[in-house]
């Protein structure tokens, strides 16, 4: 009977199993799979030897005889679900060496992906000590009737895999409650870090092939919109990036590399996507940066071309003639589309719809290099970030993995894509996934954005603390009616943010945590696993370890190691640095981890004072002054540097844009939050407008230059 079920389902829905040998662990074992539609169990027990049993609901087993037959049998282990009992019988099956199939979920994923795991499971094998094996139903989410709002297929392909068998960790002396919550957390990561690696071994390797993946599942999609309204589906993404790399082939000929100075609009990916095609490297500038700093950028990544638009340059004010006078060849997309036949885009667009060879077949592998970001520069000149397909690609499945995406989700994003937060996450995410995204050309449009989200339905948006303050003071209490996700990251996002969020909107803010060279992502907080004042867990398939810094005494300098690091740096002297470290990269922050695994970001190294032999964090510094003065109005902004000290090795300075400030009103927010005496700023400095870059972080390189200006303080 399983032999005939098997050939049925490989016919059907190309069914296929891997490594099943797992499943001839002895008992007890306990096999728990995510579950997605009604037809998990069959594609389980064809795998599965007779003793093997399934948990099942006695409950839902009296719906109907078909229900009975079903769920009622010696291959099942019926429980009532609602008894405190049903825990003990499974117990009493496991510990005779019994192996158990349990859905821990519960129920269906309305989503699609994983839902929360009951409790009793960490129990279940505390209580037995069974081993463990993790089950990923893939495409399961696919099939008709599974109550999720993704697009349903009748015969999608399916694939199980199985882990290996997993010994739970050892949790000594703790109690019963504690160590069912300990242990349904470890069996939701593993669950978790298998989805990954499953995506990663079996999935596309670069990140053009798994958008041209997403495009031809679903061409008709709309999936990019921008500022002028303009449409395009996937397929017309994909032609669209194949019209152009064939327009680009000889004009970028020489070098690897490729400046894109553009803003967000559709044309920015799909340029992306043409050099990809093309076997190039796209490097993003950052046009907020000025001409000199793009310049050295320019010089660092060893570029010959530049693309860009004359309509963005006269937009953005900007003048490259520094570039032409530099050798650099400035390509104009105007004069690139002029040069397009409608015989080229006709013929591209039938090969699409057939399905038939790309004359050009370049396809770059997992360890390319995909893109050069440059680091923000808030404490230095910009790095060359080289990131790699792979790096993308990690990052983008960490993320998938952790959340409930779904085909109905909309993304916004006004990130610009010169940052890695708004190219990966905010855009190629999307892309990937396949979900509408609506790239917005600049986050300073206050009373803008909100409009846009609200007008567009957005459940998905990106932002940091310094752009969220602003959308609150000017946005209407129902603009965010749609939201799902509000991720903010780049900055630490301060109490009064996220307060006035919550009280205002309803909407809590998911912050997370990240740096260019980890693609961005590093950790991030989610509906199912949230925790107010840190940045949430490390995504899965990335380890840390924290070195002790001298004067700190909780936590250390953070070192993270994963498939999401970038392959190195165009620097010479920070790449060595880089690569003496054996595939770790020093975050340069001050990090604390809590039992449960949670980060708490204390601040960078590079902004701590030492103030009488003591370390002070900058940041808990600012982030205590932020919001104590409401009598100033949201606007008020204050940011804190330093300078030397003769008697206490440094001294600390407020800087704002409030005039009326005092020091006494700064002491007094000090103490009230609980800060020593030593976190007082001893002087307060006014500027007209505290100075950002362009992913709304403070330039504290350029307040400190400020500083020592004496016309641009009082």
């Amino acid at each position: 009977m399983k032999t005939v079920l098997r050939f049925l389902l490989r016919v059907l829905f190309r069914f296929h199993a891997y490594d099943l040998d797992a499943l001839k662990t002895p008992g007890p074992v306990l096999l728990i799979p995510n579950h997605c539609s009604w037809l998990d169990w069959l594609f389980l027990w064809v795998c599965l030897d007779d003793d093997w049993k399934m948990v099942t609901s006695s409950t839902a087993a009296q719906t109907s005889w078909l229900h009975r037959k079903i769920m009622i049998n010696r291959y099942s282990l019926p429980v009532d679900t609602a008894s405190p009992y049903a825990v003990k019988r499974m117990a009493e099956f496991l510990k005779g060496g019994g192996r158990l199939v349990l859905f821990a979920e519960g129920r269906l994923s309305r989503t699609g992906n994983l839902m929360k795991l009951f409790d009793g499971t960490g129990f279940l094998i505390f209580k037995t000590k069974a081993k463990v094996i993790t089950a990923y139903l893939c495409g399961a989410e696919r099939l008709p009737y599974s109550p999720n709002p993704n697009e349903k297929k009748c015969f999608p392909k399916v694939t199980v895999h199985f882990s290996v068998a997993l010994t739970a960790p050892e949790l000594g002396d703790v109690r019963t409650t504690r160590a069912r919550a300990l242990l349904t957390n470890w069996l939701r990561d593993q669950i978790v870090q298998q989805q990954f690696k499953v995506e990663m071994d079996f999935g596309a390797q670069d990140v053009f092939s798994a958008v041209a993946e997403t495009a031809r599942k679903h061409p008709r999609q709309v999936i990019l919109e921008d500022a002028t309204l303009q449409k395009l589906t996937c397929r017309k993404l994909m032609v669209g990036a194949d019209v152009l790399a064939h327009a680009l082939r000889e004009t970028v000929s020489g070098g690897e590399r490729v400046g894109l100075l553009l803003p967000n609009v559709n044309t920015t990916p799909v340029v992306i996507l043409a050099l990809w095609r093309l076997g190039k490297v796209p490097a993003m500038l950052n046009f907020s940066s000025g001409i000199p700093t793009m310049l050295a950028c320019v010089e660092l990544a060893g570029m010959k071309h530049i693309i860009t638009s004359r309509k963005f340059l006269e937009r953005a004010r900007l003048n490259v003639d520094a570039f032409v006078k530099a050798g650099i060849n400035v390509i104009y997309l105007e004069d690139v589309r002029a040069g397009i036949s409608g015989f080229q885009k006709i013929s591209t667009l039938l090969r699409h719809i057939f399905h038939l060879q790309s004359p050009i077949s370049h396809l770059p592998s997992a360890h390319s290099a995909a893109v050069i970001v440059f680091t923000s520069g808030s404490e230095g000149v910009p790095k060359g970030v080289e990131l790699t397909h792979g790096n993308i690609l990690a990052n983008i499945r960490q993320m998938l993995a952790v959340t409930d995406l779904t085909d109905r989700d909309r993304a916004f994003n006004c990130l610009p894509l010169f940052h890695s937060f708004g190219l990966t996450v905010g855009t190629f995410l999307p892309l990937v996934r396949g979900l509408y995204v609506f790239l917005y050309p600049s986050p300073l449009h206050y009373r803008v954005v909100p409009s846009v989200l609200y007008d567009r339905d957005c459940t998905i948006f990106l932002s940091t603390n310094t752009f969220l303050s602003g959308y609150a003071r000017k946005a209407h209490p129902y603009d965010f009616r749609s939201l799902r996700y509000l991720f903010a990251a780049a900055e630490k996002l301060q109490e009064t943010t996220a307060l006035t969020w919550s009280q205002k909107y309803g909407i809590r803010i998911l912050e997370g945590y990240g740096a260019t060279e980890c693609a961005p992502c590093v950790s991030v907080n989610t509906p199912l696993e949230p925790r107010n004042g840190s940045v949430g867990r490390l995504l899965p398939g990335m380890e840390y370890k924290l070195e002790k810094v001298e004067g700190v005494d909780e936590g250390g300098r953070l070192f993270v190691r994963g498939p999401n690091v970038m392959k190195g740096y165009l620097n010479a002297d920070a790449d060595a640095k880089f690569l003496a470290l054996d595939g770790w990269y020093d975050t340069g922050d001050i990090v604390s981890v809590d039992a449960d695994g949670y980060l708490h970001v204390r601040g960078r190294l590079k902004r701590f004072a030492k103030v009488s032999g003591e370390m002070v964090s900058l940041t808990a510094v600012e982030d205590a002054l932020a919001g104590a003065f409401p009598q100033y109005g949201l606007r008020c902004q204050i940011a804190v540097i330093t300078r030397p000290d003769e008697n206490k090795g440094e001294a600390l300075i407020a800087v704002t844009n409030e005039p009326n400030l005092t020091l006494e009103e700064i002491r007094a927010a000090i103490k009230a939050k609980g800060l020593t005496n030593l976190s007082t700023p001893r002087e307060i400095k006014v500027v007209k407008e505290i100075p950002k870059l362009g992913t709304g972080k403070v330039n504290h390189r350029e307040l400190q230059i400020l500083l020592a200006d004496a016309k641009s303080v009082t």
